[in-house]
């Protein structure tokens, strides 16, 4: 049967092989394993969007579908308050050791886990466009909402893996979204918050 990064726990043997990658300004090394996505290091995604938008020094930041954490790592060595949801259990467990490892502190958890009062200042990800556009847009419309007003999510999508019909999506659904940089065949979309609930 073949593995996926989403398989809420991988059976294969873990092999923990560490990568060393720039976050927040710091070269770092830090771990991956098998059955997580981006095993090898740091994705052409990923790294377009630590590129290009500066990781926010205060509030509390979300990592959707943080991996082995690349994304949460730079968000807490930045400052924030931050918090990682993936359904892959051994990508939460190494989010939480990287994060450690470098003396900071990442909330990694189950989806179900994040208590329902929390709101978020700012949402990243690079989201799991291969669990199919469904699963995608319920995941969005689930998360987005636990913005406060005002608030912003970033999302690296490949524009052939459909970025610019997603960014339509998402304006239909009430949620203003912009192209923030486009590079390396990568859109970095910016989607804002109403600043009033009643305006969604």
């Amino acid at each position: 049967m073949t593995e996926h990064y989403f398989d809420a726990q991988p059976s294969g043997p873990e092999r923990r092989t560490p990568v060393t990658v720039r976050l927040h300004g710091r070269e770092v090394t830090l771990s991956t394993a098998a059955g997580v996505f981006s095993r090898e290091g740091l994705d052409k995604a990923t790294d377009v969007l630590l590129k290009h938008v500066a990781p926010p020094t205060t509030g509390t930041v979300l990592d959707l579908g943080c991996g082995w954490g690349p994304i949460a790592c730079a968000l807490a060595l930045a400052g924030a308050e931050t918090w990682a949801v993936d359904v892959n259990e051994r990508a939460l467990a190494l989010t939480r050791d990287n994060a450690a490892s470098l003396g900071t502190t990442v909330r990694a958890c189950l989806p179900d886990d994040v208590p329902d009062d929390v709101r978020f200042d700012q949402i990243w990800s690079n989201p799991p466009i291969r669990v199919g556009k469904q699963a995608l847009h319920e995941l969005l419309l689930r998360w987005l909402p636990r913005l406060r007003p005002g608030g912003t999510a970033h999302l690296v999508v490949g524009k052939n893996l459909g970025s610019d019909s997603l960014q339509r999506w998402l304006v239909e659904q009430g949620w203003p979204t912009e192209r923030l940089v486009s590079e390396k065949g990568f859109r970095v979309l910016v989607v804002t918050a109403p600043e009033s609930p009643a305006t969604r």
